[in-house]
């Protein structure tokens, strides 16, 4: 039921996020749209891209599958370069954006969204062979690594006043600056540092510490589905559906297959 079209306290590995009040009751809506077209781009993986042999597959495309499969709606994926989703969502080209959208006081202004289904923390890492009497709540005395200009550096500052923070102009060259032994530990993203550590530039040098970051005001914005502004019906449905798919087990296959190495 899922065509495509196209169109101009965490520490360990396989740690899966909770967003969802375990306690919380959440009967069916009454009202589930027959149909819902996701708008999307094809180009941010692991959320969706196109394999190989150029199928689109990727975290938001089965993500959106299952969601669907919850609610028995027939659903289709348009293609929409992203700065031209929101346009496309108001002209009713879709009913959703699947897209990494965060919601802010400006965009709800303008469109409804579900609630949180991943979150991007910021984590620490060290090099593999340190020792483990680092202590991310206070790295006292230790030389940290952040990209300039980001809200890791900001946090940073402001929290970390007895750390030596080493500012350096892309997240690659921080990262480098701990493998050399430059800096004592890396700040950052965590998503993003999640596949460097896997990855061949790493060349295997580091692993996270602590768990992760999720403050207020710097790192707990988290990613949405959103539907037009009144759509009381899609957005009721789509949360109903979202925290099904965690208590199925679905999101936790889904998040193992994505993202193999828990950034939580």
């Amino acid at each position: 039921m899922f065509a495509l079209l196209s169109s101009a306290s965490f520490s360990t590995a396989d740690t899966i996020p909770n967003f969802w009040d375990p306690k919380a009751v959440a009967d069916r809506p009454a009202n589930i749209p027959d149909k819902i077209q996701f708008l999307s781009s094809d180009e941010h993986p692991p959320f969706v891209f196109r394999d190989p042999d150029g199928r689109l597959t990727g975290f938001h495309i089965d993500l959106a599958r299952s969601l669907c499969e919850v609610l028995e709606s027939s659903c289709s994926l348009r293609i929409v370069p992203f700065d031209k989703q929101i346009s496309a969502l108001n002209e009713e080209e879709g009913d959703a954006i699947i897209s990494g959208l965060a919601r802010n006081q400006k965009a709800a202004e303008k469109m409804d969204f579900t609630d949180a289904y991943l979150k991007l923390p910021a984590r620490f890492v060290v090099r593999a062979d340190e020792s483990d009497d680092f202590n991310p709540q206070q790295p006292t005395g230790k030389t940290v690594s952040v990209e300039a200009g980001s809200r890791h550096e900001a946090f940073a500052l402001r929290f970390w006043p007895t750390a030596k923070i080493l500012s350096y102009e892309t997240a690659m060259k921080a990262r480098e600056s701990l493998k050399s032994g430059e800096a004592d530990t890396h700040f950052g993203d965590g998503l993003s540092l999640s596949f460097w550590l896997r990855g061949q530039a790493s060349e295997n040098c580091c692993r996270f510490s602590g768990g992760p970051w999720l403050e207020p005001g710097f790192f707990n914005e988290g990613l949405t589905i959103a539907v037009r502004k009144g759509d009381i019906e899609r957005l009721e449905a789509l949360n109903y559906a979202l925290r099904q798919v965690y208590h199925n087990g679905t999101y936790r296959e889904l998040y193992l297959r994505y993202f193999p190495l828990s950034f939580f």
